[in-house]
């Protein structure tokens, strides 16, 4: 597609809004697996021809990813990949420990236990492995944090959720690598407090999840 075939694009609304959902899924995963290092220029043009679509679905994706915060605007209003600050990072945990303590509180009694047993079988088949790759790590730890915010019956509380999680984990994904045995092991934590229904021990071990988490970047970054 090229330029002259967004107006007729705009007229399918539906077929638009799948293009720009498209657009926006490809750049926030390429986002998160670094092909998009932070300062990276985000040419609209380029990455609507790397995708074979029109601009106009590439711009929408790039003001959502704008609005959530995943790149800004410099001099020129050249759109770049942000970098977080320190107290951006920390400031994000601090709401993360406050929302998933609330969707893991309403989720207690809501999660089958199916869901819990197969979560918890991706978790040590990761553990197990000599060599997991960063794609499993993200894969298991979303399907975890996912199948609690889901289950909080609040869809608002659940895109929140996610939104910051991938926040917080293109961070970790460079500054924090030694936090991936002892993270998926508060995993298991968490998923024997919700097995047996308790709740305040589910709230408790997920706030001490992300606590350990901010506690492990400040050291890092108080190291450097």
């Amino acid at each position: 597609m090229n330029d002259t075939e967004d107006a007729a694009v705009d007229l399918l609304d539906p077929a638009r809004k799948a293009l720009s959902q498209m657009a926006y899924d490809r750049l926030l995963d390429q986002l998160i697996k670094r092909e998009l290092p932070v300062g990276s220029v985000l040419q609209e043009r380029r990455l609507a021809e790397a995708m074979d679509i029109s601009r106009t679905p590439v711009r929408e994706a790039l003001n959502r990813l704008e609005s959530e915060g995943f790149v800004t605007r410099k001099p020129g209003r050249l759109l770049v990949v942000k970098e977080f600050s320190t107290r951006e990072l920390i400031e994000t945990l601090h709401v993360r420990q406050i929302m998933e303590s609330e969707a893991i509180g309403l989720a207690t009694p809501r999660i089958p236990v199916d869901e819990l047993d197969a979560v918890e079988a991706d978790i040590n088949e990761l553990l197990a492995s000599p060599h997991p790759s960063v794609e499993a790590d993200w894969r298991v730890d979303s399907r975890l944090h996912r199948m609690v915010a889901a289950h909080s019956g609040n869809a608002v509380l659940a895109g929140m959720i996610e939104a910051l999680r991938v926040k917080t984990y293109t961070f970790n994904l460079d500054r924090v690598p030694e936090r991936f045995e002892i993270g998926h092991r508060e995993h298991l934590v968490m998923i024997d407090a919700l097995r047996r229904r308790d709740r305040e021990g589910a709230r408790t071990a997920i706030q001490q999840h992300i606590e350990n988490v901010k506690q492990s970047i400040i050291l890092k970054l108080s190291s450097i």
